[in-house]
Order: structure tokens, then sequence, then C-alpha cells
């Protein structure tokens, strides 16, 4: 039952993708070209989300345990570090020039784009990369 719920709303969340527009780069980039041609549709996208977002996390504050029988798991941590503001600024640029993010890169690969599997194979290698970086020795990261 996990799985079936879980593939439904991913289903649904990949839908909203397509249907808002999220998995267009040419949109994606139009809105944020805000010194050019503005498009300010994906706005209204976004709001909506941050609207579910917070009724969601101020519904899952409320619980213990997730509506299909997990514990809850919220993130702890209101850290602003290098690490956070490094990792932001890296998906902001290449949210920017790719004009896609994970998500909707995801679901435009799966439709078929072609410039979506170049970028999820990029964003992958990424990960990849981080994973080796972050796994290193001590000595690695300290210059040793």
């Amino acid at each position: 039952m996990h799985r079936l719920s879980e593939f439904l709303v991913g289903l649904l969340f990949g839908l909203g993708l397509l249907l808002s527009g999220m998995t267009d780069p040419g949109k994606v980039q139009g809105f944020l070209d805000l010194a050019g041609a503005w498009d300010p549709s994906l706005a209204l996208v976004m709001g909506g989300a941050i609207v579910v977002g917070l009724g969601a996390f101020w519904l899952a504050r409320q619980r213990t345990v997730a509506f299909l029988g997990g514990a809850m798991r919220l993130p702890q941590s209101q850290d602003i570090d290098r690490r956070l503001v490094a990792g932001a600024l890296t998906f902001g640029v290449g949210w920017g020039l790719a004009g896609f993010c994970p998500g909707p890169g995801l679901v435009a690969m799966a439709a078929g784009e072609p410039k979506a599997l170049a970028f999820v194979a990029a964003m992958a290698a990424g990960m990849a990369l981080y994973e080796w970086v972050d796994r290193a020795p001590a000595a690695v990261h300290e210059g040793a």
C-alpha cells in the first residue's frame, strides 16, 4: 500500500509540474530573466506551492505519526552555514543555466526531453562527486 501511495503522489506531483510549465526550460528561464522579457506566470505556481507547503509543514508538526503509519522526521536544523549557502548558489546557477531543477528535470526526462536527459546525467554526476568528496578522509578536507 505504501508503494502505491508513493507512486500516486509522485504521479500527481509530476503531472502538476507538467501542467504548470515547470518542465519547460524556456518558461523557467523567462521567469528568471528579470531584466529582459520577464514571464511572471511561474510566480503563481511557486506561490501556490509555498502555501501548500506551509500548510503541510504546519499539519506535520501537529502529528507524531505520518498518515501511512511511519514516524514523522522533520528537519531540525535552522542553521545557515557555508554548505547551505554554497548549495543554494549552485542550485540557483544550475537552474538558471539549464532551466531545470531536479523534480522537473526528472519529469521532462521521462517525457522524452533530450536536454533533460543531459541535465539529469550532469545532476547525477554532481551528486556522485559530492558524495565522493564528502566521504573523503578529514585530512583531504583540511588540505593536509
